[in-house]
């Protein structure tokens, strides 16, 4: 995979770096905040090599792209000339609601940390191992060096917290730090050794353990955003430099240590205990639940929410809410498994096994449930199914996660307790997940729009004809001035340059994919071929000026009804090229993809490709 060039082609997506406010990544998915959701193509984005899916769920555009996501991170960061916070600067910032505002917060400030929460937490696993092995004393200089190592980025965390939400909302992050460090400062600690509480200007401050605290610098930086613009807005630029972060500190330490802290921290117990009320009542309800459910937050995003709340029960003694999830995520594991040994298509093998492989040893699965279960749709009932047993299993057997770490691999097995119990909880659901596809596969019958799939591996003597559906000048994809068509990532075809702003149907069929800014739209032909036509290079940007589509997604079509009408010149004079790819999508499934022209003028319903099985 070139790093670089999917970098470049993500970043021009999602409308460009002046529409990017910020960007973070998580083990799998890049995390943009744009200014203007509206600019970014979604639908060629999905289509493109190297990227899985894309979300767009709490505030965020989510672009996943696997296991590669921090190499492409790293080039876009260096293409945009900016440093996780964007390039901001835009005034069209699209109005969020104020749940996805929350969700956002929370996701894209913790998915900066997951990577050394992972390394911390496979540390004290390790030492865990190590001392019940006997090969490690816990009151040896050794123990206490890795120790310190795997508890530090826990025992700082309202530091590093303080820097990450700083980024999201666009403030001082060193600022943010400090008054994070404040908390964790000895002279402020050591007053918890004396009392419960003390004084500021004669006002009682309740003292706590702000150690491995979440909430507390949520609530403190957000505050502290709103505070710094206000005074930015009220301060002579001359004296912002130094004025702002000490009117800052004087402020928000205080406030923080005698309402926001305390606050938060109750905010987090009650939360906590919510849940783990919850759960208690009857672990097996909630682990069937939970273990049927939890993909489906992952796959929105939304999963990190949960992170404060876990935090919050390890700091108590243990968290029951991980193991449960884990049955999922160890579902689509077998799920993964399964596939890999029923199917006989060699590209699907290697996707499923490697997909797998890397489950088991990295616990990142986005791979196998945007590859593989949003492919096959029908697995999804198996996810749910494998899910909901190992789930109220591990409820039932009462294991408890009791080291942080959120990714479910043979090297976090440690972290929780009992590990056998955890293990046979894991096998169950990885064992139900691929007994449901071997023995009840994972192709459905009917394809997604509810018609008889063709067979286009067993009928070798089916040939279907794509027509034109424009008059202009035919070339090749290689011709094409858009990686995307040019490397035939989204299928094979040939391109036209239109004389007349006419798109018809090249088959007779039904209208599959249809676009707000009615720049493309995609058909399905009766014989199963899925056709793409892209009116132009990049004129997603004209948001549907120029172009009036006739049909809705669904239509049935006959071949040469118009399907779009555009105005040529008005899109030239904005400066577009009016090249048109026309790619079969689905051009995996087919043995033989001849271009009947690739050069020379061309009419409208004039013989283009033969699409052979």
């Amino acid at each position: 995979m070139d790093h670089l060039k999917l970098a470049q082609n993500i970043v021009d997506r999602v409308g460009g770096k002046d529409n990017i406010q910020s960007l973070t990544h998580c083990a799998t998915r890049l995390r943009f905040v744009l200014n203007d959701n509206r600019k970014a193509d979604a639908e060629i984005l999905e289509n493109t090599a190297g990227i899985l899916k894309v979300v767009e769920s709490g505030g965020q555009f989510q672009v996943v792209v696997g296991n590669d996501v921090s190499e492409v991170y790293k080039h876009i960061v260096a293409e945009g000339e900016f440093d996780g916070a964007g390039s901001g600067g835009s005034s069209e910032k699209e109005k969020k609601s104020i749940r996805s505002a929350i969700f956002g917060l929370i996701s894209g400030s913790l998915t900066p940390l997951i990577p050394v929460f992972a390394g911390a937490g496979l540390v004290k696993a390790l030492l865990i191992v190590l001392e019940r092995a006997g090969w490690i004393a816990v009151d040896s200089g050794t123990y206490a060096i890795l120790a310190a190592a795997g508890n530090s980025i826990f025992y700082f965390l309202p530091i590093l917290l303080g820097i990450t939400i700083a980024k999201v909302l666009n403030v001082n992050s060193y600022v943010a730090a400090a008054i994070g460090a404040a908390l964790m400062e000895p002279n402020f600690t050591a007053l918890t050794a004396a009392g419960s509480t003390t004084h500021f200007l004669g006002i009682p401050v309740s003292l706590m353990n702000y150690a491995s605290s979440v909430f507390p610098m949520f609530i403190a930086v957000s505050i502290y955003a709103v505070l710094e613009k206000f005074l930015k807005k009220i301060m002579h630029k001359n004296v912002q430099l130094f004025a702002v972060p000490f009117l800052s500190l004087v402020i928000m330490v205080p406030l923080t240590a005698m309402l926001i802290g305390p606050f938060g921290q109750y905010v987090g117990q009650w939360i906590g205990d919510i849940v783990n009320f919850l759960i208690n009542s009857n672990s097996v309800i909630a682990g069937i639940i939970l273990g049927g459910t939890w993909s489906f937050l992952v796959l929105l995003g939304l999963h990190w929410a949960t992170v404060p709340i876990i935090m919050g029960n390890l700091s108590a003694g243990g968290d029951l809410i991980a193991p449960l999830a884990a049955t999922s995520v160890a579902a689509s594991m077998g799920i993964g498994l399964g596939v890999f040994l029923k199917t006989k298509d060699k590209d699907l093998k290697a996707l499923s096994g490697s997909s797998f492989l890397s489950a088991i040893l990295s616990g990142v699965t986005e791979p196998i449930l945007y590859g593989i279960i949003l492919r096959y749709r029908k697995t999804l009932i198996y996810l749910v199914a494998a899910g909901a047993i190992g789930g109220g299993l591990m409820g039932y057997l009462g294991v408890k996660l009791v080291v942080f770490n959120f990714f479910l691999n043979v090297f976090t097995l440690p972290a929780q307790s009992p590990m056998l119990y955890y293990i046979i909880g894991v096998l169950t659901a990885i064992a139900g997940g691929a007994l449901c596809v071997v023995l009840f596969g994972y192709e459905s019958k009917k394809n997604d729009r509810g018609t008889e799939a063709p067979d286009v591996h067993t009928n070798a003597a089916m040939e279907s004809l794509i027509t034109s559906p424009l008059e202009g000048t035919v070339i090749t994809l290689r011709e094409v001035e858009d990686v995307v068509f040019s490397s035939e990532s989204m299928g094979k075809g040939v391109a036209i340059i239109p004389s007349k702003g006419q798109l018809v149907s090249p088959v007779d069929g039904v209208v599959s994919v249809t676009m707000k800014s009615a720049h493309a739209i995609a058909v399905t032909s009766d014989e199963g071929v899925e056709i793409l036509m892209h009116i132009g290079i990049d004129t997603v940007r004209l948001k549907g000026k120029y172009f009036t589509q006739k049909v809705q997604q669904g239509d049935r079509i006959r071949k040469g009804e118009v399907l779009i009408e555009f105005d040529l010149d008005q899109i030239r004079n904005e400066g577009f090229k009016l090249t048109t790819p026309i790619v079969v999508t689905n051009s995996d499934q087919f043995r033989v993809i001849t271009p009947l022209q690739s050069e020379g003028t061309v009419a409208a319903t004039e013989e283009l490709l033969s699409v052979r099985s």
